[in-house]
């Protein structure tokens, strides 16, 4: 799979996404985007940006703390993600938040821009993560901060997923998926450098970066139920995986998460799992 073709896909399937990202009764990006902007610190006046924004869930945090003296600019390759965070500005009267579709491995923007430079859980969707992020430092002013969060992987996930979720998926319902899509091929293409925290610092710092921090942090993740956790699936990176797999498996995988996550709750009360976030942050070399 080339790198075009798998870029048109993650559009796609986000776009296909947007109306109902984050809407299904589950917390997780809402809470972690507002733990990212605290990591990242924006003041008040400073310009923001904010790589692949989805719908604004570190978009609004950071807009608040920049206050109307700042401004926040997202970015996503997804249009229909852009549309909802634009509608959600107008709708709170939101002056200072603006937002553009743009791929995020070539960011067309003017140089010494931004004070600040987030990225939540969307580094992990980029196929050259390194090498893109480089291009943000003529982007930042002197004393430019950069922040981002991933998953906490492990060797063999797949890569968009959290390895407490890859592991309830029995490796017998992803051999049916394309060669290019499978767990293995994914993480060594797009997220090893990520795996190990030294690895993750040297690939920061090689791309203009300095005064690097990880810091590994629990974010709880809460739904009603399994059932709303699926659903919710099919809003978010695993909609990639959903997408490959043919009817049958997609109705035993849906079956076998529900049966698994159900089992997790305690009597009828909400879904809750602890699931490690990792978040980086550090400044431009200069």
């Amino acid at each position: 799979m080339d790198t075009a073709t798998y870029k048109v896909e993650v559009a796609s399937a986000f776009n296909e996404a947007a109306a109902r990202y984050d809407r299904l009764g589950v917390e997780f990006f809402t809470p972690m985007g507002r733990r990212l902007v605290e990591h990242a610190r924006p003041e008040q006046g400073e310009s923001v940006l904010d790589i692949g924004c989805g719908v604004g869930a570190s978009v609004f945090p950071a807009a608040d703390r920049v206050g109307p003296r700042g401004n926040v600019l997202g970015i996503d390759i997804a249009s229909g993600m852009v549309a909802q965070t634009m509608e959600h500005a107008r709708a709170q009267s939101r002056d200072n938040v603006t937002a553009l579709v743009m791929d995020a491995e070539r960011p067309d923007l003017p140089e010494r821009s931004f004070d600040v430079v987030m990225g939540g859980y969307s580094v992990i969707f980029l196929p050259d993560a390194p090498a893109a992020l480089g291009r943000y430092v003529p982007l930042m002013a002197d004393g430019g901060r950069l922040a981002f969060s991933t998953p906490v992987f492990d060797s063999g996930t797949f890569p968009f997923l959290p390895p407490v979720f890859t592991d309830l998926i029995p490796r017998s319902l992803l051999s049916d998926l394309p060669p290019e899509w499978r767990p293995e091929r994914l993480q060594q293409r797009f997220n090893s450098w990520l795996e190990d925290p030294a690895d993750l610092v040297r690939a920061v710092e090689t791309a203009g970066y300095s005064d690097v921090r990880v810091v590994d942090e629990p974010v709880d993740m809460v739904a009603r139920s399994g059932e709303a956790w699926v659903d919710w699936s099919h809003t978010q990176g695993m909609r990639l995986l959903w997408e490959h797999l043919t009817e049958d498996r997609s109705r035993e995988l849906r079956s076998t998460l529900i049966t698994a996550l159900d089992a997790m709750r305690s009597g009828d009360g909400p879904l809750t799992i602890e699931v490690p976030v990792r978040y980086v942050t550090a400044r431009v070399s200069r």
